[in-house]
């Protein structure tokens, strides 16, 4: 019998050719990626992420306030122009989701358990990585194409103004989704001797 999990966090990719071609409706697509957060699991049970789903126009809202905001700081003209067409092809997809992890959840935990004070946050780190690999590979599997960025803090101001977030989520990573365009490059691995040590 094939592993099934196995096949699929090897079929997660990231794919950064992206469009609006998706068979599934923006409820569909939440109810998706809802539930990947929902049975994600996190330290204490703490169910620390929290994500805001953006769709549509608030889709292509939000890369044109991240373009606004790059601009800032680019030198040139050249320098636009290949970031434009960077934030663009996240333009084109279908949507965005952004990670956040509540931070006050965090603070209440320290307070609870003073012996593990300086673990918290490190991990609401993993909790905020294990629900984004829960998305991506969801998504993965309904047959859409996913990448995850990290514009944040630099935009950390303006995402919390304009979507009215509570100040107490901090912003930790953005996923660009939509169709498949193209396929994922190919993808090198360092060797197995490099990276683990067994004992028997």
């Amino acid at each position: 019998m094939p592993n099934t999990f196995q096949a699929l966090i090897e079929n997660r990719r990231t794919i950064y050719s992206i469009g609006k071609n998706v068979k599934q409706s923006p409820d569909e697509l939440t109810e998706i990626i809802e539930n990947a957060i929902v049975h994600a699991p996190s330290a204490f049970n703490s169910q620390t992420s929290r994500a805001v789903l953006l769709f549509g126009k608030a889709h292509e809202e939000f890369w044109d306030l991240v373009f606004n905001k790059l601009k800032e700081f680019l030198q040139n003209d050249e320098a636009e122009a290949r970031t434009k067409g960077k934030i663009d092809s996240f333009a084109a997809g279908v949507g965005t989701v952004l990670f956040f992890e509540d931070m006050d959840v965090v603070k209440t935990l320290q307070d609870q358990f003073a012996a593990y004070a300086d673990n918290f946050p490190v991990w609401a780190e993993h909790s905020t990585g294990i629900a984004q690999f829960a998305v991506w590979t969801a998504l993965a599997e309904h047959g859409i194409g996913a990448s995850l960025q990290h514009y944040n803090p630099i935009i950390d101001e303006q995402v919390h103004a304009k979507w009215e977030v509570p100040s107490n989520w901090k912003l930790r990573a953005q996923l660009v989704l939509g169709s498949i365009e193209a396929p994922a490059g190919e993808k090198s691995f360092i060797d197995n001797a490099a990276r683990f040590k067994v004992f028997k």
